[in-house]
């Protein structure tokens, strides 16, 4: 295979082409129009064996190259994905329905090939741990093998690369299992890195909920790295245990943020927003729970309703709009459920809550509920989706109990005029990541992973790096 970028595609038609499936297939729609996307390719765990032994045969020769030599071919591979910008993110928009402006398609298209050259850039030397003259010992990462990934519906594109970059640095191959709902988007992006990429390396396999389930308890798969639902993520753990794989598991978040009292609810209004509706809310870092101090509660319920009149949602196609739909009807009926059982408590709707269920797609309004109790089913539960409880406290203590009261914890923001007093408070909440004065805000650079039940393993940086290599100590 060449290891030299393919002429661009010029639409994202062109991209379909050159995954149209050869054999079983099935239709995939968009979820703004219900129209079809494309065809994705019914792969099997057949295929997947297949995938995995060619894989495992061109690891030794790929781990055997140096660090500077794997980083550069993930240069070339951010080069492909730059060339194919504009038609990676129309597919992706059409498929996963997020508009191609605002943090949606376009930022996640850009985001792939910043995670690419940020991962090539890390540096990486052995960790010395003894050299006292008389004895010298440092820690070394070797290559784990092969890596299988099992990605979401979320970020399909990002997250996959999430996965793809730093398993690549580090001498591994790897074969990517995407959701069975954006196949098409993590199809295609793995056709343009391949592109600048040695053979065999990565192979993308589209397959069912047994495709999934034999990968992360197939013999030749060294390590499992997942996103999503803390439920399926148990599930793996399970599945690994008889081959004792190595896991990284990015799991569920109902993130809390705690706004403090002594902020400009205008200032902070924006940064608010979108960390509670970025991508519609279908992220598992988003801000889900918003705990407001009884002093400044009316005002920033307000700030949050202006904000919300200024963001169109609609088709992701139309370059004025910055949301878009729910990606699926599943995920549609748990945001409508959960909003109808807050209105039901007594919960105060502050806007949306009122979808047109005659219009085509899975589009729900943006929802800000006040008035609602903690444990109200739209609090305690991860809705996953465009609507917002904002939680009124009166003590601090009580809001960071509130905070620390579910069984997750991936990220969490505190909201305050004073840094000091912010990373006190942050300090003490329960989470992998605690924001201060924004929300959900990853870096290539930062590690990144859960606490309590939101999984375990980290991601980005260094760190990340280092869950992707089995470390051998060498001691004289």
């Amino acid at each position: 295979m060449s290891t030299q970028p393919a002429t661009a595609a010029a639409t994202y038609q062109d991209l379909l082409a050159r995954i149209a499936p050869q054999g079983e297939s099935r239709p995939i729609n968009d979820p703004a129009t219900g129209q079809e996307v494309g065809r994705a390719p019914v792969h099997t765990t057949a295929d997947l064996d297949a995938a995995v032994s060619a894989a495992r045969a061109a690891q030794p020769a790929w781990g055997a190259l140096s660090h500077a030599e794997r980083s550069d071919y993930l240069n070339r591979a951010a080069d492909a994905v730059e060339a194919n910008a504009e038609p990676l993110a129309e597919l992706l928009s059409r498929e996963q329905g997020k508009p191609l402006n605002g943090p949606n398609a376009r930022f996640e298209v850009g985001a792939c090939s910043a995670w690419l050259r940020a991962t090539a850039a890390f540096e990486l030397d052995p960790d010395v741990v003894v050299d006292d003259g008389d004895s010298h010992a440092a820690i070394h990462y070797r290559p784990l093998g092969v890596v299988g990934a099992i990605g979401p519906w979320n970020w399909p594109m990002m997250i996959s690369i999430w996965q793809i970059a730093p398993s690549l640095r580090m001498g591994n191959t790897i074969v990517v299992k995407p959701s069975e709902y954006t196949p098409l988007s993590v199809l295609a992006l793995g056709a343009v890195l391949n592109d600048a990429l040695p053979a065999d390396l990565l192979h993308v396999v589209s397959g069912g909920r047994d495709v999934g389930e034999a990968l992360s308890s197939h013999p030749g798969i060294d390590k499992v790295m997942f996103t999503g639902s803390t439920a399926t993520g148990k599930a793996i753990i399970r599945s690994s245990a008889d081959t004792v794989k190595r896991l990284t598991l990015e799991l569920g978040g109902n993130d809390a943020g705690i706004v403090l009292d002594d902020v400009d609810p205008q200032a902070i209004a924006e940064d608010l927003f979108w960390g509670a509706f970025i991508n519609t809310g279908q992220t598992c870092a988003a801000l889900k729970r918003l705990y407001v101090p009884d002093a400044l509660y009316d005002q920033v319920c307000d700030a949050l309703v202006e904000m919300a009149a200024k963001m169109p949602m609609g088709n992701g196609l139309d370059e004025a709009n910055v949301l878009g739909p729910l990606q699926n009807q599943a995920q549609y009926d748990i945001v409508a459920q959960l909003v109808e059982a807050a209105k039901s408590s007594g919960a105060r709707v502050l806007t949306g809550g009122n979808p047109d269920a005659d219009a085509p797609g899975y589009f729900y309004p943006t929802t800000l509920v006040a008035d609602i109790d903690n444990d109200n089913p739209l609090v305690a539960e991860e809705q996953f989706g465009p609507a917002l409880p904002i939680i009124r406290y009166t003590d601090l203590e009580d809001a960071i109990a509130m905070a620390n009261s579910l069984d997750v914890g991936l990220g969490a923001s505190v909201w305050s005029s004073d840094p000091a007093r912010a990373r006190k408070v942050a300090a003490r909440i329960e989470a992998g990541t605690v924001w201060i004065n924004k929300h959900g805000a990853v870096d290539p650079r930062i590690p990144f992973g859960g606490a309590k039940q939101s999984g375990y393993g980290l991601e980005f940086g260094v760190a990340g790096l280092k869950g992707l290599g089995t470390p051998q100590v060498i001691a004289e």
